[in-house]
């Protein structure tokens, strides 16, 4: 495996010292102009970059901001996307920092923050955080903390609107049996999804269930277990609303191999419209919510926060947008 360049590999390709090199590199005074275009040609012609550990302790600065996130799935990945266009046109890079098992472990931004603020990045979008109480010297910038808006600046969607909407949209097809599938009781995002299903159906006139209120945790086994014990009810449902895509993907596979078909007798929603939403079979109508802007509106926050300015708003709340494709249609009669 070929070694990495260091800057005494330039300084030797150059014909100068090492000092020199560093000055170049720091844009410090005292080089001569044409040594200078000669060691900057050799450190492209090398491929040579200095460490970002070696960096921050030249200058206390990586130019580097993190996004953090307990684990990759489709909701950070897209978040993920919003943050890079957002800091696309400055002069930072992006680094993504998933802790092993972070999401069974309270704190784990915690963690994550002690080990890479400062010395690798200069700022940090933390995405569903766990606690917002964080101690760190670097600026930090919230995307749908578990607890809601607090101290941090933050970034979230109108869940309880996204759940009103979908079950609103069921109730227009003419379905009263309506099933959720909830998130993860410790987030805000689940019980804001679920207020705005319950306030649909009370308008609507009509009690919830009990039974048909079953917890799905945002994860593809736990939705089709949900799944599994919704069906085997003696008045199972004729629709339901999944706290998210991955959910409602994993409800129509449950669905499709008990051999109930959907939309025809079982309609479903999800929430969030991941690209794979599209894709699936039938197209799976969804809350969108605004998951690469929400991660560009918290990276212009962090950038603000970074040139020591305050963000206008520190707490943004983007709005949901119904998207009907082919998974919910009108109840057998």
């Amino acid at each position: 495996m070929q070694s990495r360049v260091t800057i005494v590999d330039v300084a030797r390709e150059a014909g100068v010292s090492v000092a020199t090199v560093s000055k170049v590199l720091n844009g410090k005074d005292g080089v001569a102009g044409a040594t200078a275009v000669r060691v900057q040609g050799v450190i492209e012609t090398l491929g040579y970059e200095s460490s970002i550990v070696a960096r921050s302790l030249r200058s206390s600065r990586t130019n580097v901001v993190g996004i953090l996130v307990p684990e990759f799935e489709p909701f950070s990945a897209e978040v993920l996307k919003g943050v890079a266009r957002g800091i696309g046109e400055t002069q930072y890079e992006l680094l993504a920092y998933a802790g092993a098992g972070a999401r069974l472990h309270e704190g784990w931004e915690r963690r994550s923050l002690s080990r890479l603020s400062g010395t690798l990045i200069d700022g940090a979008v933390l995405v569903t955080p766990t606690v917002t109480e964080v101690a760190t010297t670097i600026p930090v910038v919230a995307i749908d903390p578990h607890t809601g808006t607090s101290r941090l600046p933050s970034v979230v969607s109108d869940n309880d609107d996204g759940g009103y909407q979908a079950a609103r949209h069921l109730l227009d097809l003419g379905h009263t049996r309506i099933a959720f599938i909830s998130g993860r009781p410790d987030l805000e995002s689940s019980r804001g999804r679920e207020a705005g299903y319950r306030r649909a159906m009370t308008e609507a006139g009509l009690a919830v269930d009990p039974a048909l209120v079953v917890a799905g945790d945002y994860q593809r086994e736990g939705a089709r277990r949900a799944t599994a014990a919704l069906l085997d009810l003696a008045e199972p449902p004729t629709a339901v609303f999944a706290a998210n895509d991955l959910s409602a993907l994993a409800t129509i596979e449950e669905a499709t191999q008990r051999g109930v078909d959907v939309p025809g007798g079982l309609s479903v929603v999800g929430f969030d419209d991941v690209p794979e939403a599209a894709r699936s079979v039938p197209g799976l109508t969804t809350v969108r919510q605004q998951m690469s802007e929400m991660g560009a509106v918290a990276a212009a926050m962090l950038l603000d926060l970074l040139r020591r300015s305050e963000p206008v708003n520190p707490h943004v709340r983007l709005g949901t947008e119904l998207v009907v494709r082919a998974s919910t249609a009108v109840p057998r009669r």
